[in-house]
């Protein structure tokens, strides 16, 4: 690729240290890059991205203030605890860092900050230094509008705490949400932190969106009416800019040897992200599942995956693995879009995260829907409801009703039909990212706002 033009513009980007959010965080940074940006990215020691894979970019370490205790990430309320305590702790080294590059006396001008919606604390920051910022949103329009709903209802109490009998109650303006779908451990803690972000989102001077406006178009209507502030819808980030691979674990690129030999569409691709995990109880159900489908799968089963006080890796059932031989490609990390973007595969068993949901749908590959936590409770539920491009396995996990809708996803006529819509959003997203497509022209409506401030 041709060396952009440098525009004398430098760009401070400052992620969520958690896999899902580096990922968007860097292919954003790599397509500013290619506009004719510099970018320096700021980061915490924890989860800290590998600068080697960017040589272009600057990277700057914070110290966070965390131990080896604060790292967990294997519950809601260890996750949710981990991002509250990073908001706390990087709020003077973040501000001294960010005074330093002020400072420097460079050429080149410093606009704006771009950070992670998450790190909510960057706003008071950027205010203190009459620094304009614009946030990174790696979620869904439609589970950001979730979140602002649990805010307002978390205000009024009326929820609070949430009871088995409100579970079903719709939430007002954001169909088809319910609010189960907003419902956590640690409510108050959980609240608190949705809160500070959509506060200080609501300050900002823009959102950008790892989204297309077709895929989204209903709750991107609400979010112009809620949140009046500048939206640039720019993604998918990945078919605008193919960046180096960001991932923190080290993926095993045998997977894809082995789905070479498999036929179209006939491979369910099993993984449920960085930080997803599951008691041995519910592993054994999947296991079963899996092999009682009779359809061939690719498993990503990450060390941590199954939570054990006694073993680090998992234990098999008894005649699994012979079962499955030849059926079946277990591995600890995948290369997932290369995966997806595979002809053999022909379903996605996802925990909906949002990076995992929107790469499906742009590979056009349907989806088996087990939503674990925050975000990922609002995707699943407009995948199967909304775009009826997948299926919510609705209960816990049991072995005769995985099987049953592994099958009817990868066999039946219903999987069929999942795949002609996600076909068609597929052709929509690869439209958008085009010259005068919505995408394109939001990233141009980007970089003019980057300009003017």
């Amino acid at each position: 690729m041709e060396e952009p033009k440098r525009r004398g513009v430098r760009l401070v980007l400052f992620p969520c240290p958690l896999q899902g959010h580096i990922n968007p965080m860097l292919q954003l940074a790599s397509i500013l890059y290619s506009m004719g940006f510099s970018i320096t990215m700021i980061h915490t020691h924890f989860n800290s991205p590998n600068s080697s894979n960017y040589t272009h970019f600057t990277f700057i370490p914070i110290p966070d203030g965390l131990s080896i205790s604060d790292v967990s990430q294997h519950s809601v309320s260890e996750v949710v605890a981990l991002l509250s305590q990073l908001n706390i702790n990087c709020a003077v080294p973040f501000q001294d860092c960010l005074l330093r590059l002020l400072s420097s006396g460079e050429a080149e001008t410093l606009p704006c900050l771009i950070s992670d919606a998450m790190m909510h604390f960057t706003q008071d920051i950027a205010d203190s230094l009459k620094l304009p910022r614009l946030v990174l949103r790696t979620s869904s329009v439609e589970s950001f509008l979730s979140f602002a709903a649990a805010v307002s209802i978390s205000r009024q109490k009326s929820y609070l705490p949430i009871s088995d009998s409100q579970l079903e109650i719709p939430v007002t303006g954001v169909p088809p949400l319910l609010i189960k779908g907003i419902n956590t451990h640690d409510q108050e803690i959980v609240y608190q932190l949705l809160r500070n972000m959509v506060d200080k989102v609501k300050a900002s001077s823009g959102l950008i969106w790892n989204t297309f406006d077709h895929l989204e178009q209903s709750a991107l209507a609400t979010l112009a009416q809620e949140f009046p502030i500048p939206v640039f819808t720019i993604g998918p980030f990945h078919k605008i800019f193919t960046a180096s691979s960001s991932s923190l674990l080290s993926q095993d690129q045998s997977c894809i040897t082995w789905l070479d030999t498999q036929p179209p569409n006939s491979v369910i691709y099993v993984s449920f992200g960085s930080i997803v995990g599951m008691d041995e109880a519910e592993f054994m159900e999947m296991a079963w599942g899996l092999a009682n489908s009779k359809c061939p799968f690719l498993w990503v089963v990450r060390s941590g995956l199954v939570r054990s006080s006694e073993r680090v890796e998992p234990s098999w059932p008894d005649g699994f693995l012979e079962m499955v031989k030849g059926k079946g490609c277990i591995v600890k990390w995948a290369p997932q879009q290369d995966v997806l973007a595979h002809p053999a595969v022909g379903g996605f068993w996802t925990h909906n995260g949002w990076n995992s949901t929107l790469e499906s749908i742009c590979e056009g590959v349907p989806m088996l829907c087990s939503p674990n936590f925050g975000d990922q409770m609002t995707n699943a539920r407009i995948v199967s409801h909304g775009w009826k491009v997948g299926l919510q396995l609705e209960n816990k996990l049991e072995r005769g009703e995985i099987e049953r809708n592994i099958r009817r996803l990868m066999v039946e006529k219903e999987g069929k039909e999942m795949r002609e819509r996600v076909a068609s959003l597929k052709e929509k997203a690869e439209a958008c990212v085009k010259k005068g497509g919505s995408s394109y022209e939001s990233l141009e409506d980007l970089i003019a706002r980057i300009l003017s401030f």
